[in-house]
């Protein structure tokens, strides 16, 4: 025994033959977790009962079992569920010999006598949960003995170290430890229920709706893992286009949001919720200055907004460490549906970019995307566009080129939209006399899993409000790419979520106030 460990060369291949965490635990005197008789239970009671198998199938990972011959026999048992064959001592016994594991695991005489170690499998649930829960603790080890190897690294960045340390506790949290590669038998089921879900659904959205009928027929709700870019010039509506939505999201359809504002306080987006539910004007909020009947209308409406689960966070120069951080806790704590962040060019990308504006921006934007993959919800994030918009004669309409500081961010974004308001630009009708006021068009410049289509909105200055036009004057199966704005003369307001049966204010002033001037984006009022 000495002799062994004197000897180097005997070492590395003592070492070699070892499960691949276990060199960790030689060097400090001690062995990896493990429960190699609840994993001798759980295989005998799977062939033994049919039952047992049925109870712990969506469990079963031969990565989970710590003894090499375990883990084969579950690989077996696997490929016998896939081809639909019973799982006994006998078709597990031929299965392996078919692989050639037979002998390797310890032949037959070894599965006869795990059948034989256990009476019935009425506990089988309680004996994966055990060997789960040693599987836990071993990839927490391994995980500290990479973050540990990692810190005595100087080359690695500090922030970066953290969120990836984050990152792996947080997917043995959501049991999801290193997701690995899918079969299509797997992947092709996984996608036919998720388009027979989509079919029971009564509004036939598979993805988070906005609460803007056409735009949602369009995408059928924001996708999980989507990254959106909304995009627009100052005054354009930007910030209250997202509250709408976001209103449209906590209080109609009870989904838990983040919303992550590094431009307003939270204490403003909130004024700016209470304008757009009670339709009272932002000012008079701002001064308090309302008549008796404005402070019933305040109060009497405010009642879906305090319930609303909207969780909102007025971080100012926000890191994307930090945004992640603060995504994975309110996923955990609230299950959270989407993530909103007004806006990118105002967030901190990680060290080693800084000094390069536009790798920056990369940088963020391909972190905002990976976030989106990583929690498995869209994410919505508000960019602003350049000036070239402004300098650009005719309408003014904008295009992907004009978004500001990177064109990763439209490589990264699954879709990318924009806000134009024809209005803001003293435009007043279309060619064919039209009326133009109170009008935005919503232009799905990119959709990397859908069509494009310019869809059309009603505005409400005065609330910062966005609602639906009536649904009968927009032809919805009209889909074709950058099709030109061509708004119908507007007959009446279509009752959005946005409007409830008691709204005082319904009609759409004739002649609104007279836009300013474009400027630049830190004075964003309109937004």
């Amino acid at each position: 025994m000495n002799e062994n460990l004197n000897n180097p060369k005997k070492d590395q291949k003592i070492r070699s033959l070892k499960h691949p965490i276990t060199e960790n635990f030689i060097s400090q005197g001690k062995i990896p977790p493990q429960a190699i008789d609840f994993e001798e239970a759980v295989i005998g009671a799977i062939m033994l009962e049919q039952n047992a198998l049925h109870s712990i199938s969506e469990l079963l990972k031969p990565e989970l079992f710590y003894k090499d011959a375990h883990q084969r026999i579950i690989s077996a048992i696997l490929r016998l569920i896939n081809k639909a064959t019973p799982v006994d001592l006998l078709t597990v016994a031929e299965e392996l010999k078919k692989s050639g594991e037979l002998e390797v695991i310890g032949g037959a005489f070894y599965l006869t006598q795990l059948t034989n170690r256990i009476a019935s499998g009425a506990n089988v649930e309680y004996h994966i949960r055990i060997i789960i829960q040693k599987f836990i603790l071993r990839e927490l080890i391994q995980i500290s003995s990479e973050v540990q190897k990692d810190a005595y690294d100087d080359s690695v960045d500090v922030f970066d170290l953290l969120d990836k340390a984050q990152n792996l506790l947080f997917q043995v949290s959501e049991g999801n430890i290193r997701r690995g590669h899918g079969n299509m038998q797997n992947l092709i089921a996984e996608a036919i229920k998720q388009i027979e879900t989509a079919r029971n659904k009564p509004d036939g959205l598979s993805g988070v709706p906005s609460g803007f009928s056409e735009l949602d027929r369009l995408t059928s709700g924001w996708q999980n893992s989507d990254l959106i870019v909304l995009a627009a010039r100052p005054g354009m509506g930007k910030t209250a286009f997202v509250l709408s939505m976001a209103r449209n999201i906590a209080v109609d359809y009870n989904r838990p949001i983040a919303f992550f504002s590094l431009e307003m306080s939270s204490i403003q987006l909130v004024t700016r919720l209470i304008s757009s539910e009670t339709e009272l004007e932002a000012e008079k909020l701002k001064k308090g200055n309302l008549e008796d009947y404005e402070w019933h209308q305040l109060h009497s409406k405010i009642g879906k907004l305090i319930d609303a689960p909207l969780y909102i966070d007025d971080t100012p120069a926000l890191t994307i460490y930090e945004l992640k951080t603060k995504c994975r806790r309110l996923k955990s704590q609230y299950d959270i549906q989407i993530v909103f962040v007004d806006y990118l060019q105002l967030m901190v990308g990680s060290g080693d970019a800084k000094g390069n504006r536009e790798q920056e921006i990369s940088n963020i934007s391909r972190s905002l995307k990976s976030m989106a993959k990583e929690l498995n919800v869209p994410v919505i994030a508000i960019s602003q566009l350049s000036r070239a918009v402004e300098t650009r004669g005719g309408i003014k309409r904008p295009v992907l080129s004009d978004l500001r500081e990177s064109g990763a961010i439209e490589q990264d974004a699954d879709m990318v939209i924009f806000i134009y308001r024809p209005e803001y630009y003293k435009i007043y009708e279309d060619e064919k006399g039209n009326s133009l006021r109170a009008k935005a068009e919503i232009i799905v410049a990119k959709h990397r899993n859908g069509a494009i289509k310019d869809i059309v909105l009603n505005f409400y200055d005065k609330f910062a409000k966005f609602s639906d036009i009536e649904v009968d004057s927009f032809p919805v199966d009209n889909i074709e790419p950058n099709t030109n704005f061509d708004a119908p003369p507007l007959k009446k307001i279509h009752q959005s979520k946005m409007n409830n049966e008691n709204n005082i204010q319904k009609d759409i002033p004739e002649e609104p106030t007279e836009p300013t001037e474009p400027t630049e984006p830190h004075d964003d009022i309109q937004d």
